[in-house]
């Protein structure tokens, strides 16, 4: 194929795999925590570190990472508090950090930055660092997930009884909030803040129509969100749209056609 002699390609394709490794196993954690909704917190509390980062004139992608990180610890500590309930906390991380992203975005010395690569993302623009971002983090997680699955997996169905098993219970869930905020923004590239949840989420939904197992899903849900990111790629490429609303397009359709295929043999 003439496209795979591109670098900007062979980027893309690589990135890709990282991506679906790092989103498979993270999100099966979230969604079987059912976090969907506090992980769409962190991701737009993400554009705040973003803005602080295009205003102070380092990295935005490190300072989104310092900022979500800091953004999911402080919804983990608020969430668990008795005066607040779990909601409201999201909420005012949320806001603040999409607030305190547009303010420094436009208060940013020179020229307005273009948001939209980091609102909507586009896959052909990673580079080298971004690849070596992904994939750190990606090994990382397969190692701390092949070490502690067991207490991952209890903690993700019951809390009290992993407590009950002796299992520090809040350091690993502090633990995999950071996992879920620097995954988050190590996607950010790709498909950015407004759709980056769906490939932590969409993969999971599908594999949990074939199986209940957590590791099972981890494995189908990296297949499914690989076949996805190619999907999408290709349909970029052809209709000239962008690849971040591509990838999710096709991998909600892959989830579509999964589930009216399991429904149809089902009442066959």
């Amino acid at each position: 194929m003439d496209l795979l002699q591109y670098t900007f390609f062979q980027h893309a394709l690589l990135g890709s795999l990282l991506a679906s490794i790092a989103c498979g196993i993270i999100g099966t954690y979230i969604v079987t925590r059912r976090l969907v909704f506090i992980s769409g917190g962190i991701t737009h509390a993400s554009f705040g570190g973003i803005g602080l980062g295009l205003f102070t004139g380092i990295s935005p992608i490190l300072s989104a990472a310092i900022f979500s990180v800091l953004s999911a610890f402080g919804v983990e500590w608020l969430s668990k508090r008795k005066d607040m309930r779990e909601d409201s906390a999201i909420a005012v991380f949320w806001t603040l950090g999409m607030a305190l992203g547009i303010m420094f975005s436009f208060l940013s010395p020179g020229f307005a930055p273009d948001l939209s690569a980091y609102l909507f993302g586009n896959i052909l623009t990673i580079n080298q660092a971004d690849l070596w971002l992904l994939g750190i983090l990606a090994l990382i997680m397969i190692g701390f997930f092949y070490l502690y699955i067991r207490p991952i997996v209890y903690i993700a169905f019951d809390r009290e009884f992993a407590r009950s098993q002796k299992i520090p219970v809040e350091i690993f869930e502090y633990l995999l909030m950071m996992f879920i905020a620097l995954t988050i923004v190590a996607c950010l590239r790709m498909i950015g803040i407004v759709l980056a949840i769906s490939l932590l989420t969409i993969p999971q939904m599908t594999a949990n129509l074939f199986t209940y197992s957590f590791k099972k899903i981890i494995w189908l849900s990296i297949v499914i969100g690989f076949l996805g990111c190619l999907g999408g790629l290709f349909i970029s490429y052809h209709w000239k749209v962008p690849s971040g609303a591509s990838i999710i397009f096709f991998s909600i359709l892959i989830y579509a056609v999964c589930k009216i295929g399991r429904s149809f043999i089902k009442n066959s």
